[in-house]
């Protein structure tokens, strides 16, 4: 078991590109950048992204960067590197983009390599393969895919999830809306599977804060182009007449994980009605307008490295690789025993610079953490709201708390 070698860090990061913040150009294939061996004394992590190939997004805005994820991870491994060359420590990070039949052997060729920590960009099929193939010889750390059944009952003890889950997420856009006392949420989700989850889990969030759905509907994904020339006129035309002779309400929800239509819904709707969910105000881990709490320092770091913003993926990258050097440092050990040990431990006080220091539940291994409601320009709120209370930590109040777990590690 290597020590327990097994429950720390894939890192897949589903799109190009940093494999080479140092060759200059994305990794693909094989990670034929590896070093063959680490050395004693190393943390050797690897980020494997897994290349979805996804339409274009509705606005040019939010095409992807050519090294989405692999520059936070970057950015994290320097920041390991500057304590531990104090410490006689030395971090190593390799980056591969790959296709989804490639993920497992990706994996399994870097474990037998001796990278014992995977950062994963991946949605949850290809995330579980990973995990599978890497078994009990590496650490895994979900950066991407946001489904509560891997904390639950599809949960695996190599696994760490630092993306929010579905629930986390919907959660604090409904703490949020219940301080703002906006309870009734007209809620219209995407007709993809991923959508259908996400509106769900803004239901049970309803249940859980006393908020009522006074309706829902299907956004029909019927293909076509979605950045045209008459786009604008077709939408202007569309999304009122689709939002008609809804119930009254406080708040339109939108559930549109494969950015189908949310992001036309603001100032479309029929109604004058604020906009919340996957477009308007959207939950997430990171935001580029996030200063607070020494944000700033960061954003500036990040956009030397990479001369662009920092995004979620970027953040969530970083986020994973240092916990690795945070553990390192604190234990001054490198083997994966110990920093696993530690890093499933309540005694891992993680910088975030979200106001406050985080770390894994033990129950299901996901990073609790606030999460921001940001807008395009500004970051809006952060939940956990005031006034919601918890018995052992306030951002248990989002996602699943312990009494619920389904999570069994076996």
């Amino acid at each position: 078991m290597r020590g327990f070698r097994g429950i720390m860090a894939v890192f897949i990061i589903g799109c190009a590109g940093m494999a080479s913040a140092q060759t200059g150009a994305p990794a693909t294939g094989a990670p034929e950048n590896a070093q063959e061996t680490p050395a004693e004394n190393t943390v050797a992590a690897a980020v494997i992204r897994i290349d979805y190939q996804p339409p274009l997004p509705i606005s040019r805005i939010d095409l992807r960067p050519a090294d989405l994820g692999f520059a936070g991870a970057e950015l994290g491994t320097n920041d390991n590197r500057t304590t531990g060359g104090f410490m006689g420590q030395t971090y190593t990070l390799e980056t591969v983009e790959v296709a989804p039949e490639e993920a497992a052997q990706t994996a399994a060729d870097l474990v037998a390599k001796g990278v014992d920590y995977i950062v994963a960009l991946a949605d949850a099929p290809e995330l579980l393969a990973i995990a599978e193939a890497a078994g009990e010889e590496a650490i895994v750390f979900n950066a991407q895919a946001p489904d509560d059944e891997l904390r639950n009952a599809d949960c695996r003890a190599n696994v760490f999830h630092v993306a929010l889950s579905r629930s986390m997420a919907t959660d604090a856009v409904a703490q949020f809306l219940a301080w703002k006392r906006w309870p009734d949420w007209f809620l219209v989700e995407g007709s993809h599977p991923g959508d259908k989850a996400l509106g769900d889990s803004y239901e049970r969030s309803a249940r859980k804060f006393g908020a009522k759905i006074v309706e829902t509907r299907v956004f029909e994904d019927t293909g076509g182009a979605r950045r045209t020339d008459s786009g604008l006129a077709q939408v202007q035309a569309q999304i009122p007449v689709f939002t008609q002779d809804a119930p009254d309400y406080d708040v339109l929800i939108t559930a549109d994980e494969n950015e189908v239509f949310a992001g036309y819904v603001p100032y479309h709707t029929w109604d004058p009605r604020p906009v919340v969910g996957s477009a308007g105000l959207v939950p997430t881990t990171w935001s580029p307008a996030q200063e607070a709490w020494g944000g700033t320092q960061l954003h500036s770091r990040f956009e030397k490295l990479a001369n662009r913003a920092m995004r979620a993926p970027d953040y969530n990258a970083w986020l994973a690789v240092r916990a690795l050097g945070e553990a390192a440092t604190r234990t001054q050990k490198t083997d994966l025993a110990s920093l696993a040990d530690y890093i499933a431990s309540p005694e891992l006080q993680l910088a975030a610079f979200k106001g406050q220091p985080i770390n894994f539940r033990s129950w299901d291994h996901q990073l609790r953490q606030p999460v921001l409601l940001a807008s395009d320009q500004l970051v809006v709120s952060v939940s956990p709201q005031e006034g919601f209370l918890h018995q052992v930590s306030l951002l248990d109040t989002l996602g699943t708390d312990e009494p619920e777990t389904e999570c069994a590690f076996n």
